[in-house]
């Protein structure tokens, strides 16, 4: 599992386990998601997330959608007195139809940094906005550069649609691809998408072990409550510890988890630390619950018709 026991307290340490794909970059096995909320004091989102980076996690994702960019505040705040090379910083290019110079000077400026580890064209959910950005002189020329002005050092996507992901990863153009891995995702995912990425030596980080929340409590989604009274509150929910198996079962290069809170961070850091694979029997077992878990609890943007 690559972790250490901290002598100071009882969370566990996490060390770096293994490459992101073509990266180099020695990654922990969990990522530190964006925790921006403006309704909570800037210092306590800082501490957070230093308490996360402490733990030892050592990639953090942000993007300028999240909070305004409040996110990439909190992550520049956080890095402050840290060896740069220390930590992989993930950051998004979230106007696909702009230009991309100007939106990473604004990232960094937020960020306080010279240069994002790794770029990506935020939520490609259509192939037309692929072919735009793959085309000659699109985007990706573009961020390539932005990579040799030094301010990213790789490319990639993060996507909800998995065609868009299998023609990223056929074009060789990116370096790292972001997309969903758990217990209620398309199969393409795990079946079409992993295998690729792994193959082409192309890094995965992974989002929504825990469904935007919906797999473990009462929500619709991100920030959404669901009201009380609700068929969907009485459903039965899947533990953290279920969420973070099913993720780590398949395995991908980072699995970014929700940390938003020490207590978030307590219950995702345990269940890694105590990690054992599912057989295919238990990982089917624990999709069925999946589905009867998540079911009208609303829209499911991450899975795409076939």
């Amino acid at each position: 599992m690559s972790i250490v026991a901290r002598s100071a307290d009882t969370e566990p340490r996490f060390a770096p386990r293994r490459a992101i794909g073509r990266t180099g970059f020695i990654a922990t096995r969990i990522g530190a998601g964006d925790l921006a909320d403006a309704s909570i004091p800037f210092e306590d989102c800082v501490s957070t997330l230093r308490r996360a980076l402490d733990a030892g996690l050592n990639v953090v994702d942000t993007a300028p959608a999240y909070e305004s960019g409040l996110s990439e505040r909190i992550v520049g705040a956080a890095m402050r007195g840290r060896r740069r090379d220390e930590v992989f910083v993930i950051d998004k290019i979230d106007h696909l139809d702009q230009p991309v110079a100007p939106q990473l000077d604004g990232s960094l400026e937020r960020l306080g940094l010279d240069a994002a580890d790794l770029f990506v064209f935020h939520g490609v959910k259509h192939m037309d906005e692929w072919r735009a950005l793959a085309m000659p002189g699109g985007g990706f020329d573009e961020l390539a550069a932005c990579v040799r002005a030094g301010k990213a050092r790789f490319r990639g996507i993060s996507s909800h649609h998995p065609d868009v992901l299998l023609a990223a990863l056929r074009s060789g153009l990116c370096d790292a691809v972001m997309f969903p891995v758990g217990p209620f995702v398309d199969r393409r995912y795990l079946d079409d998408v992993l295998p690729l990425a792994r193959t082409s030596g192309v890094g995965t980080i992974s989002f929504k072990t825990f469904g935007a929340g919906m797999l473990v409590a009462d929500t619709a989604g991100y920030g959404k409550p669901i009201a009380p009274g609700t068929a969907a509150r009485s459903q039965a929910r899947l533990s953290v510890t279920d969420c973070v198996r099913h993720t780590f079962t398949y395995d991908p290069d980072v699995a970014l988890l929700g940390l938003s809170t020490p207590a978030e961070q307590d219950a995702a850091f345990a269940a890694a630390h105590g990690f054992a694979p599912l057989t295919p029997a238990e990982l089917r077992a624990l999709e069925t619950r999946a589905a009867s878990a998540i079911a009208g609890k609303g829209p499911t943007w991450w899975n795409p018709e076939a």
